[in-house]
């Protein structure tokens, strides 16, 4: 067996060595048949073929060893992003290769944030596949098509959804953001006793509300429970 550091550093395998694979997709066939073309690339063999992530983690922790996992973004039980970050976390030896059928700017930059080392749209062709698992492999990243903008979009904030969450979060005062979450606590407390706890006058929590709600056009308790969860207000 080669020595592992030689795998992480970059260097490339002996051509006698096969390094282990695992295919994480919840679509069987597919599954299946990418499993089979990569046994047929040379210098790769599939050792987990798993149909979400919780399926592969339990192949891991009875101790099958992968240096590239190949993940599905979008899975039941434990997604592809949940499962690149579990890979980062666990099993820092793994890398990731992200493969989706998505074509959002925003599934890559989640991607690349969770920690894989390459993103893989399914509509690639053979070549390009090999490609990207030849990069993964042997030199630890893999981005086609524009590697400055994507390593841009890693780093920095600047999917639509991040703006927009920005400017909700600058629209509030600390005092609001005391109030919302407060109001929306799992204890469920009325506005009587939010305003005990904020240690201010009934009025003056009943301002905080009518700003909150007339901000964001709220009308209602359960909406502004709802809001404070979409833009990360409320942790989930």
């Amino acid at each position: 067996m080669w020595p592992k550091f030689l795998v992480l550093v970059g260097f490339p395998m002996p051509a006698t060595q096969t390094l282990p694979v695992a295919v994480v997709d919840d679509h069987t066939l597919f599954r299946g048949v990418l499993a089979d073309m990569i046994d047929q690339l040379g210098g790769y063999k599939v050792v987990v073929e798993a149909g979400d992530g919780s399926e592969y983690v339990k192949a891991v922790e009875q101790g099958v060893h992968v240096a590239v996992a190949i993940v599905d973004l979008h899975m039941p039980v434990m997604d592809g992003y949940q499962t690149i970050e579990w890979i980062r976390a666990n099993a820092p030896g793994t890398r990731a290769l992200a493969l989706t059928f998505e074509r959002t700017e925003e599934a890559m930059v989640r991607a690349l944030r969770a920690g894989a080392c390459g993103f893989l749209r399914k509509d690639v062709c053979k070549n390009e596949f090999k490609e990207a698992l030849d990069q993964v492999a042997t030199l630890g990243h893999y981005h086609n098509e524009v590697p400055q903008e994507q390593a841009h979009m890693a780093a920095e904030p600047i999917t639509d959804y991040e703006r927009a969450r920005s400017k909700v979060h600058e629209q509030l005062t600390e005092r609001e953001l005391e109030f919302f979450r407060l109001v929306c606590d799992e204890a469920e407390y009325t506005y009587e006793q939010v305003a005990e706890r904020m240690q201010v006058h009934r009025r003056t929590l009943d301002g905080y509300r009518e700003s909150v709600f007339d901000k964001f056009n709220i009308k209602s308790k359960a909406g502004l429970v709802i809001f404070g969860y979409k833009w990360g207000i409320l942790k989930g």
